[in-house]
């Protein structure tokens, strides 16, 4: 499991063509790539289980924990992005409530684009 960061903070500012804005890039595929939005409401779960290709979770609204097999609820918030390798055991859950993008290819290598989370 890593985690990165796609907050304003570690995006780029954007100026051409009269543009004003900051790109967090987060990554690119060759490869046939599934994105979807997930949607926990308050005590969602995502439950224990292998990923079956490479997954990045990427938090939008709301918190919540992750875990893996060596590793126990470590929170997330908006701006965070975890990374879970093909056959790494993982959950995801929220007291409060969680919106996430969630990108699964077999080809994902988030340190190309994003910084690691501090």
């Amino acid at each position: 499991m890593e985690f990165y960061q796609f907050s304003k903070d570690s995006g780029k500012s954007i100026s051409k063509f009269n543009s004003n804005f900051k790109m967090s890039r987060v990554i690119q595929t060759d490869k046939a790539s599934n994105i979807g939005c997930m949607h926990l409401e308050e005590n969602g779960i995502v439950g224990y289980h292998q990923a079956v290709v490479p997954q990045l979770l990427l938090v939008i609204n709301g918190e919540g924990y992750v875990r893996n097999d060596e590793v126990q609820n470590i929170k997330v918030q908006p701006g965070d992005a975890v990374f879970w390798e093909k056959d790494e055991w993982h959950e995801t859950k929220t007291d409060k409530g969680l919106t996430a993008i969630v990108i699964e290819s077999s080809e994902l290598n988030p340190s190309l684009f994003m910084p690691l989370k501090k």
